[in-house]
C-alpha cells in the first residue's frame, strides 16, 4: 500500500497543527456511526457512541467486572426468580431536563417487544425478556422473564430510552432522535455529516470532567496514526498491529488495550451440494495455515511468546469460561489429510483440482472490507491458501453497509464461504449464531445452518441454572462445532487504542469504550 505524504492534510485538521487545551478532545474511528438510536446499532462505532448518550439498565464494571447499575438503587427476585424487581436512583434527568422513572424503563422494553420495531438489538432481549410493569408511581420497575435464569440481570444490559420523545412503542430507525439524541448518560450528542459532537452534561449519577468531545472519522491507517503522533487528534480508537510499533516509540502517545470479545471466522454454506459433506469441511479447515496467515495478514512473529492474535478452535475467545481447552487448534495445513478427507466426502482430483459430482469445485468468498484495516489483505491470501489447496476462488470485499444489512440477515446465500468477525456484548452467547432459524431463534444464523444435536446443545445452555450447567453445554457445543464445522475458527486479535498522554485515568471498558468516561480526564 502507497503510503501519503506525512503532511495531508485529514478531516479539516493538518498533522502539523498541534492541540491546544482549549478546545475539544477529539479522537478517530473507524467510521461514523450508522445511528445514535441504540435499539439500532449495526457496527462497533455505533455502540462506542452510544455508550457516551445512554445508560444500560446493568453493566460490568471495567474496574472490577462486578454487575452493577447506575440506573438502579438495589434489586429483589420475586415469583421464584422469574422475575426482578428493581428500586430506581431518584433525581436522575434526561438530557431535555425530563425526569427519568420506571415508566421509561418499560417503555424499552415494550419498544423491544414490539414486533413494529425491526431492531436487530432487541432481538438479543426480547427471547428472555416477557413484561414490565411500572410500580410505585414510577419509583420501580418489576420485569418478568419468560423463564427462570441464572444470570437474570445481566440480561438487562440494554440502553433506556425516554418514553416522552416517542409516540408509540413502534420505533422507526430513521426518526430525527437518531441524530438528535437524548439520553441519561455524561454526554450529549449531535450528528453531523462530518463528525459527532459530544457535550458534559452533568446528573445526579454522571459528572463528565471532559466538557466536549469530537468524533472524526478516520481514513487510512497510517494518516491516523501519523495524526496523533503529531497531535493533532487526541485519539485513535484501533491501531492496526503492523502501525504499534511506531506508537510504541513515542514518548506522548500511549497504547491502551481494548478487549473487544471478538472472533474471526470463515462461516461455511453447509446447504452447498459441494460443502454438505462433514469432511469436506474439516478438508478445507486443515488447508487454511493459520499460522501463516497470521504471519502475513497481521505481521505476528511465530516465535513471539504473547503475539497480539491467539488461535481458538470454537466460538469463543480463550479466556471465556465457555472455551473448552480440550479441543486443539489446528495451526498448520495438512495437505495429506486434505486428501484423505476429500476423497472421503465424495470429492475427486483431477489434474490438481477438486471436483464434486463431477464439476470443478470453485468457492465464492466473501470478507466483511473493513477488516482489512486489521489483516492486511487477508481475504487474498485465504483464496491464495484454497488455490494452493486445490479449490477453484472467486473473492469479494464486501462493504460493511451490505455485511450488517443483507450478510448477518442470511441474505447472501449465493456466497460458498463469508470471513467475518463477532464481538460479544454483556451476555456471551452464541445461540442466535447457530440455532436453527424458527420462531424468533437463529437470528444471526449467516447461512441458515441447521443441526439437531447443536439446536439440543444449545437448548441445554438455555435452561441451565447455574454457571456450571451453563458451562458444560457451551463446553460440549465448542467440542461438536469443531467437527462440524459450520464455520472455520481463526482467531482473537487483540484490539490496541492509542490516546496521548495528556488524556489521563481513560479506563477502557470491554466491547463498550466510554463505559467508564467519567473519570476520564484531559490536561
Amino acid at each position: 500500500m502507497r503510503r501519503p505524504h506525512p503532511f495531508i492534510f485529514v478531516a479539516g485538521l493538518a498533522s502539523t497543527v498541534f492541540l491546544t487545551g482549549a478546545g475539544p478532545v477529539s479522537y478517530f474511528e473507524e467510521a461514523l456511526p450508522t445511528t445514535m438510536n441504540p435499539l439500532f446499532a449495526q457496527a462497533m462505532v455505533d455502540f462506542r457512541s452510544q455508550e457516551l448518550v445512554f445508560d444500560r439498565l446493568y453493566y460490568h464494571s471495567a474496574v472490577n467486572n462486578e454487575l452493577v447499575s447506575r440506573l438502579v438503587e438495589r434489586y429483589e427476585k420475586i415469583d421464584g426468580g422469574k422475575s426482578v424487581k428493581l428500586y430506581l436512583r431518584p433525581n436522575v434527568k434526561w438530557h431535555d431536563g425530563q425526569a427519568f422513572n420506571a415508566d421509561d424503563v418499560c417503555f424499552t422494553i415494550d419498544a423491544m417487544l414490539d414486533p413494529r420495531t425491526s431492531s436487530p438489538i432487541a432481538k438479543n432481549f426480547i427471547e428472555s425478556l416477557e413484561s414490565c410493569d411500572s410500580q410505585d408511581k414510577g419509583k420501580t420497575a418489576v420485569i418478568t422473564y419468560r423463564k427462570v435464569y441464572h444470570n437474570p440481570l445481566d440480561r438487562l444490559g440494554f440502553s433506556i430510552l425516554p418514553e416522552h420523545k416517542f409516540e408509540s412503542t413502534a420505533i422507526k430507525p430513521d426518526s430525527e432522535f437518531s441524530n438528535r439524541p437524548v439520553g441519561t448518560g455524561p454526554m450529549t450528542a449531535s450528528r453531523g455529516t462530518r463528525g459527532v459532537t459530544f457535550s458534559a452534561y452533568a446528573n445526579e449519577h454522571h459528572n463528565a470532567k471532559i466538557g466536549s468531545l469530537k468524533l472524526q472519522e478516520g481514513s487510512d491507517p497510517f494518516v491516523q496514526v501519523r495524526t496523533v503522533i503529531n497531535a493533532g487528534v487526541h485519539g485513535v480508537i484501533s491501531v492496526a498491529p503492523n502501525f504499534r510499533p511506531e506508537i510504541a516509540a513515542q514518548d506522548d502517545v500511549a497504547l491502551k488495550s481494548y478487549d473487544l470479545r471478538s472472533w474471526w471466522f470463515i462461516a461455511i454454506n453447509t446447504s452447498k451440494p459441494h460443502l454438505a459433506p462433514k469432511e469436506i469441511r474439516q478438508a478445507l479447515d486443515v488447508t487454511i495455515d493459520r499460522t501463516e496467515l497470521r504471519e502475513l495478514s497481521i505481521g505476528v512473529d511465530p516465535n513471539d511468546p504473547h503475539p497480539p492474535c491467539e488461535f481458538i478452535s470454537g466460538p469463543f475467545v480463550q479466556s471465556s469460561p465457555y472455551y473448552n481447552r480440550a479441543v486443539k487448534v489446528k495451526e498448520r495445513s495438512d495437505m495429506a489429510k486434505v486428501k484423505e478427507l476429500m476423497v472421503a466426502g465424495g470429492a475427486a482430483d483431477s489434474g490438481g483440482r477438486w471436483t464434486f459430482g463431477g464439476e470443478p469445485i470453485k468457492l465464492k468468498v466473501g470478507m466483511n472490507a473493513p477488516l482489512d484495516n486489521e489483516a492486511r489483505d487477508l481475504l487474498n491470501q485465504i483464496g491464495n491458501q484454497l488455490e494452493a489447496g486445490g479449490f477453484g476462488r472467486e473473492v469479494y470485499r464486501i462493504p460493511s453497509d451490505d455485511w450488517n444489512r443483507k450478510v448477518v440477515t442470511a441474505q447472501m446465500q449465493d456466497f460458498d464461504l463469508l470471513i467475518g468477525k463477532w464481538s460479544f456484548g454483556t451476555v456471551e452467547e452464541v445461540n442466535p449464531l447457530f440455532h436453527t432459524r424458527a420462531r424468533g431463534q437463529g437470528s444471526l444464523n449467516i447461512f441458515n445452518y441447521s443441526d439437531p444435536k447443536v439446536d439440543e446443545m444449545l437448548g441445554k445452555y438455555d435452561v441451565a441454572r447455574t454457571d456450571t450447567e451453563a458451562q458444560d453445554a457451551y463446553h460440549a457445543l465448542h467440542e461438536y462445532l469443531a467437527q462440524d464445522l459450520p464455520y472455520l475458527f481463526l482467531w482473537k486479535l487483540d484490539t490496541k487504542s492509542a490516546w496521548r498522554n495528556e488524556i489521563r485515568s481513560n479506563i477502557i471498558a470491554p466491547y463498550f469504550y466510554f463505559t467508564e468516561f467519567d473519570g476520564w480526564k484531559a490536561g
